[in-house]
């Protein structure tokens, strides 16, 4: 009974190298063993397939007519075994299904929009959810496999997953066109105590980023309103007679002015992360090349 169980993969090479060279000395060569190992490989396979597969003739060697049946088997296998190492063909128009993009409320402004219209484009049967930014189970949901990308700041990504740094940004302070700070020279000093927005998206409370900034200049600044999104902030700063802090991309489209700040807080970078189980997958690979 021929036992599969005990076939290895560089059995079936020896085998298809034997049934092209005839010779063991240069099929030993070909595999970098000893003629003995070689030797010994055919001892196992002819135990296998039950079988003498090759007889040693003045020559060199000859195929049984078992052998040169199972050649063609041998070789087809050997082809499967080496596609497995290759990547799949990747055709985006012929992609289906869904993929999920856990977003700040910044990048869905920011950068989604190309984003999308690019993969909408090209790959017109893949349906795209994209959903707001949950940092405390943002870990959790990739492990499960329930989001696909996540873009958002690095403080709200775990340093353990995969990364592509998108850009870098930085903070421009923000009031309606018609704020009494308009067209005025100001220091840190000058605006820290001016009422202020924040965009708090992660978690609904007082404290941002600019706040550490103000902290290294001593000061501590007056944050009346925490929004949940910056997409609001600009209809909130019309009405009020506030200022905010906001990534410098947004300004663009609205009815704000920068103010003149003579200090600014640190620039800081935009990135995309994901699982690392994706880093391998071909759609995935495929719209972070977009990024």
């Amino acid at each position: 009974m021929k036992d599969i169980d005990r076939l290895e993969i560089k059995q079936l090479k020896i085998f298809q190298a034997l049934l092209r060279e005839r010779n063991v000395s240069r099929v030993a060569q070909q595999v970098g063993l000893t003629q003995q190992a070689v030797s010994g490989q055919l001892s196992k396979l002819r135990e296998i397939f039950d079988d003498r597969l090759f007889v040693r003739k003045s020559n060199g060697l000859v195929s049984t007519p078992y052998a040169e049946n199972l050649g063609e088997k041998v070789d087809q296998l050997l082809q499967g075994f080496d596609q497995l190492l290759k990547p799949d063909s990747f055709v985006p128009e012929l992609v289906e299904g869904t993929y999920v993009i856990a977003s700040t409320d910044y990048a869905q402004q920011v950068v989604l929009p190309e984003v999308i219209a690019k993969i909408r484009q090209q790959a017109p049967n893949l349906k795209i959810i994209i959903q707001d930014l949950d940092v405390d189970n943002l870990s959790s949901s990739l492990t499960a496999g329930k989001i696909n990308l996540v873009i958002a700041f690095p403080d709200f990504v775990p340093d353990n997953y995969p990364y592509k740094t998108l850009f870098s940004e930085y903070h421009i302070c923000v009031a309606a066109k018609g704020s009494p700070l308009a067209k005025k020279k100001l220091r840190i000093h000058d605006i820290a105590d001016y009422p202020q927005i924040i965009a708090s998206p992660s978690r609904p409370n007082f404290r941002g980023s600019i706040d550490t900034w103000f902290e290294e200049h001593g000061l501590r600044r007056n944050t009346v309103i925490s929004a949940p999104c910056f997409s609001i902030v600009p209809l909130y700063l019309e009405t009020t007679e506030t200022i905010a802090f906001l990534p410098s991309r947004l300004l663009k489209g609205t009815n704000l002015i920068s103010l003149d700040v003579s200090d600014s807080p640190l620039s800081f970078d935009v990135i995309a992360a994901w699982h690392s189980r994706s880093s391998k997958d071909a759609l995935h690979n495929w719209i972070v090349n977009f990024l």
